[in-house]
């Protein structure tokens, strides 16, 4: 046995191979210890190798699944090894294999995926200046891939995508490829990236003659990657692409583009605050984890389409204007059609599986009905491509019972009835309990031992048992099994007979229906692609539903899109606030166009500038992914890309300040805008002096508003900025309007044109809690600054000036100068000569002597 589990290990080195043993996973030598250590389970030894104790550690195989999700989330492999021969009386140990090997990016298992995350595994190829991705979500079948300008792209796209698994070649460069410490990343060889063999190995899975028809003729980069990964998936799991029969090539230029800082700073999907919700958990109401997994792609890659978002709208106003619950119950009723059906396609449905699928194709008919009574065109469409599937129902109500057990090897997954050679096993099987206590009743008035019982168990069958008190009783065929304190165990030829004869029906029962559910499932294979489509279809409508449900709840409108330069918001509102807050939220308006195209926002520190930001970039991502957006009403223009320039934080990890880090993102900002981006900066160059935070954010204002031209908002504390506009037209000065009553600040939160003309830094810090002497204390110290007493200031610090002051230094020699001249005695003459003395010393002053 040893010797087969060392040939099966040599294939497999590098991952912990879980060998099968009766009804427990084994794991032997360096994968025994691991695995100890990584799921804290006991390691033990069997027999000796080299004269030294063979390491020895396993798990029940009825709770496997959970060990393997906690090594996939410490991103160890595994290699199930599974019994594949009959075990016979012939020496040598059955026959083994490995079946399939589990990554965390090939899951298909229920038990081991999120249900509403989406699981997926990616490639990544750089040539020259050009980044192909392709990325695959085995448990639906999605596959798409697309190119990449460059490694800023492709690192940003990555983090949108958050794959759980990531491919590189082997010989990649590290300068080259992005590192990303959350994903798993695997190596696999450089000629996987070939694109010859690449497109060979994808006409292959698609069943083409070429990839004409995915268009991948003009994105090579991104076939490769596509190729690699194909090879990649088949290499740990042949049957894992039998479902995948096409690929969408996507260009880089079709969506809003969102890099990850963005998507944190309006925070997306995460939420940074205690209790508080991310845009995504405020939206998702979604009958279906398909649905859930949909709405978080159109949400993560918002597009710019204008006629995709229009039809969007047109189905999102249609279920909104004729509410009802009915599309929603009957979704729900629908379930995770994608995931199912993508076990199905690779053989690894359970029955339960099949029982989901029955119910949810049950809902469909009542579903279908109801959309025809719209009018949208999309809503007509996916009624038609999630029609109701009769032959589909009809073979798994035939075939499957309606309760059956969890695992196809307990029986009774087959429905009876359907196959006549399984009904005779099972009735021979139903028979045997009459039988036994016809025999029980028999051996008891034969030997007279009414305390005589036919009981059985898993390790000695079915035996006669006889208290120990009655066992000298017992007739001389009886032959001892075994001898228990109280109790004697025997057996006997008839007993023994009957036994083979019923383990033989339960076998062979089994046997047949294991290959009955094979059966059904290869029924149901030449009908995946078009259940597949139907499935996307569904979850599709399931996004749409929920878009309009929420529209109702949190009093949404229609964005009108336009062609023209424009971006006019009246009583727009930051959704998630809004929702999360007890008061009443105060909606502000926003007017941009060709001409104004940036505002210099100003108001003191909580007053709502950040807020009113955020809720602009949020309407216009919700704008470009076919929901209703959050205002009463909204025109949005073109926009190619969101920046963000919000919060402060380091990267101690990377060695790089709060300011550094601010500058980088910044940096990104000027780099890449362009006209059509919308642009947030939320008080920049407070991580260094006065003077330089200043200078630097004055001329990151201008150059956006005069070279860039983007859409942008643009908040300070520094009041000198105010003055920008009369420089610039395209910019205008808005604040957040604030009052003070008997020492305490009102935030107002209403956006005013103009500037502010005070930041009520103070009272924000009385509210922080900062102790009154402190206040009191930076009140004066205020007032002196203000009136530019700074010697004052300078007096009452121990602090050292380092560089002289030039004003300072002229001032006092003026001073010694006339402290010598006396007004009383002097002659005019002499008053004279003092003047061009004095007239000298200022121009030497000037000079910098």
């Amino acid at each position: 046995m040893m010797r087969q589990y060392l040939e099966i290990k040599s294939l497999h080195p590098d991952t912990l191979v879980f060998y099968r043993m009766g009804e427990f996973y084994e794991l032997f030598y360096a994968d025994a210890e691991k695995a100890s250590r990584l799921l804290d389970i006991t390691l033990t030894t069997r027999g000796q190798s080299a004269g030294k104790p063979i390491p020895m550690a396993g798990v029940p195989a009825h709770s496997v699944d959970q060990y393997l999700a906690r090594l996939l989330r410490q991103r160890e492999p595994v290699a199930i090894c599974e019994q594949v021969g009959v075990p016979d009386k012939r020496k040598g140990p059955v026959d083994r294999k490995v079946v399939r090997i589990i990554t965390p990016g090939t899951l298909t298992d229920e038990n081991l995926l999120d249900e509403r995350q989406e699981n997926s595994i990616a490639a990544v190829f750089v040539n020259g200046s050009k980044c192909g991705l392709a990325l695959l979500e085995v448990s639906s079948g999605r596959f798409y891939a697309c190119d990449l300008p460059d490694t800023t792209e492709l690192d940003n796209e990555l983090e949108r995508m958050a794959p759980a698994e990531l491919l590189y070649p082997d010989d990649a460069d590290p300068a080259l490829y992005p590192q990303i410490k959350s994903i798993s990343s695997c190596k696999v060889p450089a000629w996987y990236y070939d694109l010859n063999r690449a497109s060979q190995r994808l006409c292959e899975v698609f069943g083409t003659h070429d990839l004409k028809a995915f268009g991948c003729s003009d994105y090579p980069t991104a076939t490769s990657a596509a190729g690699a990964l194909v090879q990649y998936v088949q290499d740990v799991h042949e049957n894992a692409l039998v479902h995948v029969d096409g690929m969408k090539i996507e260009s880089y230029s079709n969506h809003v583009l969102l890099d990850a800082s963005t998507r944190r700073n309006l925070e997306v999907e995460q939420s940074h605050g205690t209790g508080s919700d991310s845009l995504l958990h405020l939206f998702d109401r979604c009958a279906t984890s398909m649905g859930s997994r949909q709405l978080r792609r159109w949400i993560t890659r918002p597009i710019k389409d204008r006629n995709e978002l229009n039809i969007r709208n047109d189905s999102v106003g249609e279920l909104l204007g004729h509410r009802t619950v009915e599309i929603y119950e009957s979704l729900r009723q629908v379930g995770d059609l994608e995931r199912i059906l993508s076990r199905v396609a690779i053989g690894s449905a359970r029955p339960f599986d099949l029982v989901r699928l029955r119910q949810g194709y049950r809902a469909l008919p009542k579903l279908v009905d109801r959309l025809k009574n719209y009018n949208s065109d999309r809503l007509k469409q996916i009624a038609s491509i999630a029609g109701p599937e009769p032959e589909i129902l009809g073979l798994l109500d035939r075939a499957i019972d309606d309760e059956p057990p969890a695992q196809l090897r307990d029986g009774g997954v087959i429905r009876t009835g359907f196959d006549s050679e399984l009904d005779e096993f099972r009735e021979l099987q139903s028979s045997s309990t009459a039988r036994l206590l016809e025999f029980e009743q028999k051996e008891q008035e034969n030997s007279a031992i009414r305390g005589l019982k036919v009981k059985f168990n898993r390790v000695h069958g079915y035996y006669i048992e006889i208290p120990r008190s009655q066992s000298d009783d017992a007739p001389a065929h009886y032959h001892r099994k075994q001898t228990l304190k109280n109790v004697e165990r025997y057996s006997t030829d008839e007993l023994k007979s009957f036994e083979d004869r019923l383990l033989s029906a339960k076998e062979k029962g089994l046997a047949r229906e294991r290959l009955l559910y094979e059966r059904v499932l290869t029924q149901l294979q030449p009908a995946i692609s078009r259940l597949q489509r139907g499935a996307q279809s569904l979850a599709e409508l399931d996004v749409l539903d929920t878009f309009a449900r929420r529209a109702e709840e949190l009093r949404l409108c229609r964005p009108r899109l336009t062609s023209e330069p424009v971006l006019q918001i009246k009583a727009g509102r930051h959704p998630v606030v809004e929702h999360s807050q007890g008061e009443p939220f105060i909606a502000n308006d926003l007017d941009l166009d060709s001409h104004n195209r940036m505002l210099m926002i100003t108001g003191p520190n909580m007053g709502g500038k950040s807020t009113y930001m955020r809720q602009t970039a949020l309407i216009v991502l919700l704008a470009h992914t076919g929901s209703f957006v959050p205002a009463d009403e909204a025109t949005i223009g073109p926009v190619g890309q969101i920046f963000t320039r919000i919060g402060a934080s380091d990267d101690l990890a990377g060695g790089r300040s709060t300011f550094m880090v601010e500058m980088t993102e910044m940096a990104y900002i000027l780099r890449n805008a362009s006209r059509d981006s919308l642009v947030l900066v939320d008080e920049i160059g407070r991580g260094t002096s006065t003077f330089d935070g200043l200078a630097l954010a004055w001329s990151c204002a201008l150059d956006l508003a005069d070279r860039v031209q983007s859409f942008s908002l643009f908040s300070t504390h520094y009041f000198e900025l105010t003055s920008l506009p009369e420089s610039s037209p395209s910019m205008g000065n808005v604040h957040l309007d604030a009052i003070e009553h008997d020492g305490e600040v009102i935030f107002l939160y209403e956006v005013k044109p103009g500037p502010a003309n005070q930041s009520y830094g103070l009272q924000v810090a009385r509210l922080a809690g900062i102790p009154e002497s402190i206040l009191a204390d930076a009140k004066d110290r205020l007032s002196d600054l203000e009136q530019g007493h700074l010697q004052d200031i300078a007096k009452s610090t121990d602090q050292l000036t380092i560089f002289p002051d030039p004003e300072k230094d002229s001032l006092r020699r003026l001073r010694e100068y006339l402290a010598g001249v006396d007004p009383e005695s002097i002659s005019p003459r002499d008053a004279l000569d003092r003047l061009y003395e004095l007239r000298q010393l200022l121009e030497l002053t000037d000079s910098g002597a």
